[in-house]
């Protein structure tokens, strides 16, 4: 048993249950909107998102219908800003799978986007389930600020560290925040509970997101070389932050200018990872996303100690360990 099987045991029934309940909130009398959600089901990743909720909601009480109300809310929504993220990058593939815009065409992606957030806004408001809606509903503004965030910025390619922490914590973080808290929020748990769980959520999401700096670093299995996407996609990653900040002006041009102009030429993206390895760039971020790491452990461990918060411990460690 792989150890994200190992994380999910205490909750896999709940998970098994959600995904039934899950699958009938997409349902519409629409055949060809029961064709790609069809499609969107058959896909879907490592059910991060309801692990959080339901491992988070049986840590402080009593799974019940809102657990399950809280789950669907959060991966209806996330979904359509998925499905949005990949119209607004152009982009053709997703977890190894067509992205809806690649065949159905951006006007129909959008229109599935709007579906499934009016579903999960109307499921919220069916059950009356107005706290879990406010949680959700700031996290998605927070996202849509985060991306528009890191486009604004994209431009000039000279991030400084503080603005990352922010991209970060608004387009990564706040999502695994909402899943905590919300999770915490559906069984019962006092105000102050809630917010505690919501920065655990936080400092787990920040951490996941160097973890994915990180891996763009590391060697791709396949070709022996880093991946370099990120540079690519002229992304500022913390190993690329700390580089330029610790270049002198002179260098840090020529950088940027790489970043801009180089950043499809194979030999200048390897040039430039070697730049940042050298720099300790690595080594500072890897620092760093264990200090997020360690914070959302000590949160953990002002709980009672039970099966659920070992599995949270572990799916923390699992975040920032992972290889992929």
């Amino acid at each position: 048993m792989n150890e994200l099987k190992k994380i999910k045991q205490p909750v896999a029934v709940q998970i098994k249950d959600f995904e039934v309940k899950f699958n009938s909130s997409m349902q519409s009398s629409v055949p060809l909107l029961n064709k790609i959600t069809k499609y969107i089901l058959k896909r879907k990743g490592k059910q991060m998102r309801p692990l959080f909720v339901f491992l988070s909601a049986n840590m402080h009480g009593d799974v019940c219908e809102s657990t399950y109300s809280a789950a669907s809310l959060i991966e209806l929504l996330h979904t359509a800003t998925l499905i949005h993220d990949d119209v607004v990058d152009d982009s053709n593939m997703r977890r190894g799978f067509f992205s809806l815009n690649a065949l159905w065409k951006n006007k129909i992606s959008v229109l599935v986007g709007d579906f499934l957030l009016s579903r999960g806004l109307l499921l919220a408001m069916n059950n009356k389930e107005y706290d879990l809606l406010q949680i959700v509903s700031r996290a998605t503004q927070e996202m849509s600020e985060g991306e528009l965030l890191q486009i604004e910025k994209a431009r000039r390619l000279d991030i400084e560290e503080g603005v990352y922490f922010e991209i970060i914590r608004k387009k990564t973080a706040s999502l695994i925040a909402s899943c905590c808290a919300c999770g915490t929020s559906s069984v019962g748990a006092d105000e102050v509970t809630v917010q505690k769980m919501h920065k655990f959520g936080e400092f787990v999401g920040i951490a996941f997101q160097i973890k994915d700096d990180l891996l763009d670093y590391e060697k791709s299995s396949v070709i022996g070389k880093p991946k370099g996407v990120d540079i690519k996609e002229k992304k500022m990653t913390l190993p690329l932050i700390y580089l330029l900040n610790n270049s002198s002006d002179k260098e840090k041009r020529k950088l940027i200018r790489t970043i801009k102009y180089s950043n499809n030429v194979p030999q200048k993206v390897l040039e430039l990872i070697s730049k940042v390895k050298a720099s300790g760039g690595i080594e500072y971020a890897t620092k760093v996303m264990e200090r997020y790491r360690d914070e959302a452990l000590m949160i953990l461990n002002e709980f009672p100690k039970n099966q659920y918060r070992d599995s949270l411990e572990r799916l923390v460690m699992y975040t920032t360990e992972r290889k992929k």
